[in-house]
């Protein structure tokens, strides 16, 4: 099967920066599409942004958007998340996921992703 392993979170302060990492196995990280999902304690995975496998279309929800960027390098089989202006609300363990039957278009729904990485911790204080 697909395997995920991020890395890069950590503990910041507000206004802060970090960049995540997701390193997908494979041969055909390519041919993915990709999302990055968070989870609060008590809350629900929420989709974050997301990417189509060639790199030319991102989403974002609102609340980052011009904060966060993902993009991707499919010679490495990459997928990254540059979070600048963190703010505590940001606070969440991050998810890589991969969208195995997809493309060229972006979904924001948890259920249509395919596999998932263990998640990387990021900490905001004010």
């Amino acid at each position: 099967q697909v395997e995920l392993v991020e890395s890069g979170g950590g503990l910041v302060q507000a206004g802060d920066s970090l960049r995540l990492s997701c390193i997908v196995s494979g041969r055909t990280f390519s041919s993915y599409s990709m999302g990055w999902f968070r989870q609060a304690p008590g809350k629900d995975r929420e989709f974050v942004v997301g990417i189509t496998c060639s790199g030319g279309s991102t989403y974002s929800r609102d609340s980052v958007k011009g904060r966060f960027t993902i993009s991707r390098d499919n010679a490495k089989n990459a997928v990254y998340l540059q979070m600048n202006s963190l703010k505590p609300e940001d606070t969440a363990v991050y998810y890589c996921a991969v969208r195995g039957r997809s493309c060229s278009y972006i979904t924001t729904t948890r259920e249509n992703y395919d596999y998932w990485g263990q998640g990387t911790q990021v900490t905001v204080s004010s």
